[in-house]
């Protein structure tokens, strides 16, 4: 007892220091998935909550408007995830080695995007994409291929979707391969020229595997973006046409803010709590792995 007691004294200005981190963390951050997962469990209509258990998860697993916005958003994450890490390993290591100025050059090109708000880079998009006055639409119409309408197309409104999502992302994962690649040492650059390696064996044994942390940061942390993936939703198509590009967030919203459905609204959010740890927790595990 004696030795805890000296052991809690000796560390007591540390726990003070991390004591509004761990209050802000419990209050805004697990209060509100403790609350979200009780909240699942009822019937709610801003006055009473009704105990009904499984109910809502059951209503879930009926209604396919569910089942489509699960669908679409595992399309969602899986192209979004592939063509990040692709682009941003392509860009990263065609650049990591050149000009200091050239890499600043074409790192702060593709950050612009990040840059800007996700709201202002959909409304731009919206203006381009618009059938009626729409630049795209307006090229087609030159090119003798008639008016365009990729958002009102069942066929191509989720391609659309994911190509504005990545462009405004791919940015980020770009400058953190750079810096990645920037800090492999020079040593195994050195042995790679010595032995006559060509440029993408360099790149996919060495680069690559020594970037592997990296890998595995950005695809959680575009996993968990992509899950929440709201805005480009609402501004642009606003799930449609016929539900071909809702989403959980945005299935979730409609029922909390539009159908007053915030126990189906909570279960949606338990269950995307559910999906982001299973897809997160093997890319965790590898990463604890390599440490």
């Amino acid at each position: 007892m004696r030795i805890r007691n000296s052991f809690v004294k000796e560390n007591l200005t540390g726990y003070l220091f991390i004591l509004p981190q761990m209050l802000i963390f419990l209050a805004f951050l697990v209060y509100p998935i403790l609350e979200g997962i009780r909240l699942s469990f009822y019937k709610i209509n801003y006055q009473n909550e009704t105990f009904v258990g499984f109910d809502n998860y059951a209503a879930l697993f009926h209604d396919p408007v569910f089942f489509k916005a699960l669908v679409n958003t595992v399309v969602f994450v899986v192209f979004i995830v592939l063509l990040t890490l692709g682009f941003a390993l392509f860009v990263a290591s065609a650049i990591f080695d050149k000009n200091a100025k050239y890499v600043s050059f074409i790192r702060g090109s593709y950050y612009i995007p990040v840059m800007v708000s996700m709201v202002v880079m959909s409304m731009v998009w919206s203006f381009l994409l618009n059938p009626a006055n729409g630049l795209i639409s307006y090229f087609a119409r030159e090119a003798g291929l008639g008016t365009v309408n990729l958002l009102g197309n069942t066929q191509t409104v989720m391609p659309v979707i994911i190509f504005v999502t990545f462009a405004g992302n791919v940015g980020q994962s770009i400058i953190l391969y750079i810096a990645s690649m920037i800090g492999v040492s020079k040593d195994l650059f050195e042995a790679a020229e010595v032995d006559g390696a060509s440029r993408w064996q360099v790149i996919t044994k060495i680069l690559i595997p020594s970037v592997q942390p990296t890998t595995i940061y950005i695809t959680i942390i575009n996993i968990i973006a992509v899950l929440k993936i709201f805005v480009v939703i609402q501004l642009l198509t606003g799930g449609g046409p016929n539900n071909g590009s809702v989403t959980l967030m945005y299935y979730l919203y409609n029922n909390a803010f539009k159908y007053n459905q915030l126990g189906i609204a909570s279960a949606v959010g338990v269950i995307m709590f559910a999906i982001t740890l299973l897809l997160s927790i093997p890319q965790l595990k590898a990463m604890l792995k390599q440490k």
